[in-house]
């Protein structure tokens, strides 16, 4: 039998081009692995928090940074149109909703607004600086600082469409949220791979915040019935009800956030004391900026100084704006405003979520008068748990 003879020559041209072909076959298929795994282009920042904690105004911090595609609790039109039904019942429409934002797509928003819109049919439309420069609208540009007034005289009939494409061009997509109280239904959200989310979660004093929501009663009415589950019947709030789920909701979501919390919550998770961010604003919200990966500008660095240091707490009026107030007097008023009866009961329905977000209580009326006494601690891990608190 004849033995045909290759030459090594072929033989060593054969073995080279084929191992060059695995080579480019694998450094393809790496490539692909290293794509798939990489994270969506944009960073998407959700602001957590809930009414009357300083949250409009951290939302500012964000919304006039010119990265920044910035929203005020677009859950807002799930609540007014599905005003009958229960928060925990709205949670996963308010958490869809947030996806479909983050992501751009404001198609979601059919369903709760009038077939014919423009931007001012969005809820405080205004408050976001994105929405009142170009591409959404021509009288501002981003690197100016916004107010309310001027963003709703000069751009609130542009298209609503205009939304959607401003969303498009920003490299940071930020929304601001006082409708979500269970971190775990935002578990969805945390392992989307289409997301960047990172949640800042914002808490308060909540001797401070009952003081607050008192400047607007009527305002919350509505959403305390939601949150009570009163099928569409306003509520007052009058036994601090409403504060004892607001307390139980940080409880719950700090815990889940500290206490053993799953892997794709790592780097994900900031809590910010109002407290903390008002006595050194520039530290405070350079840590939130190192956090959602933006930069302070000399712009926005003197606009804060501004706005933090005010002339007094602010007037009633002025419950819902951001105006140059005195901040450090803002987080104290409520020990000059309330009465020792009113902050005990306060304490006796919140006694956990004062303990483990880093609050003194006070025992007596001299306490909560005397200034001089530092009621906001330094920042601990506490084990404290809900579940081993009962309210008296």
């Amino acid at each position: 039998m004849a033995r045909i003879r290759i030459p090594s020559t072929i033989v060593i041209i054969f073995i080279t081009v084929q191992t060059g072909f695995l080579l480019f076959m694998y450094a393809r298929y790496s490539s692909f692995v290293l794509q798939s795994e990489e994270k969506p282009s944009q960073v998407h920042i959700l602001i957590l928090s809930s009414w009357r904690s300083g949250s409009s105004f951290v939302g500012q911090l964000f919304s006039q940074h010119p990265s920044v595609f910035y929203l005020m609790e677009p859950a807002w039109h799930v609540w007014v149109t599905m005003y009958q039904n229960s928060a925990k019942v709205l949670h996963m429409a308010v958490r869809d909703l947030v996806r479909s934002v983050f992501l751009c797509d404001m198609s979601v928003f059919d369903a709760y607004m009038p077939w014919k819109r423009n931007l001012s049919d969005l809820f405080q439309w205004a408050a976001s600086r994105a929405l009142c420069s170009a591409p959404a609208c021509d009288s501002f540009q981003r690197t100016d600082i916004t107010s309310e007034l001027a963003c709703k005289t000069l751009c609130g009939r542009y298209p609503f469409s205009k939304v959607e494409e401003a969303c498009k061009t920003y490299s940071h997509v930020v929304i601001k949220e006082v409708r979500f109280f269970d971190l775990k239904v935002l578990y969805p959200l945390l392992t989307d791979p289409s997301l960047n989310l990172k949640i800042i979660h914002l808490v308060r004093d909540p001797r401070a915040v009952v003081k607050s929501r008192e400047q607007s009663v009527k305002a919350l009415a509505r959403d305390n019935g939601i949150v009570l589950s009163t099928n569409g019947t306003k509520v007052e709030d009058s036994k601090y009800q409403v504060m004892q789920e607001v307390c139980r909701s940080h409880v719950q979501i700090y815990e889940t956030a500290t206490l053993k919390p799953p892997n794709f919550l790592k780097d994900r998770y900031l809590m910010v004391r109002f407290e903390d961010l008002v006595r050194d604003p520039l530290s405070e919200i350079s840590e939130m900026y190192k956090f959602a990966d933006l930069s302070l500008t000399p712009r926005l660095e003197s606009w804060i100084y501004n706005i933090t240091h005010g002339q007094g707490p602010g007037k009633k009026k002025e419950a819902f704006k951001i105006t140059s107030r005195d901040a450090v007097s803002v987080s104290q008023a409520w020990r000059n405003v309330l009465s020792f009866q009113k902050v005990k009961k306060i304490q006796e329905v919140c006694k956990g979520a004062i303990n483990i977000l880093g609050y003194q209580l006070v025992d007596s009326e001299k306490e909560q008068r005397d200034l001089t006494l530092d009621l906001v601690l330094p920042r601990r891990q506490n084990q404290f748990s809900w579940s081993s608190f009962n309210p008296k």
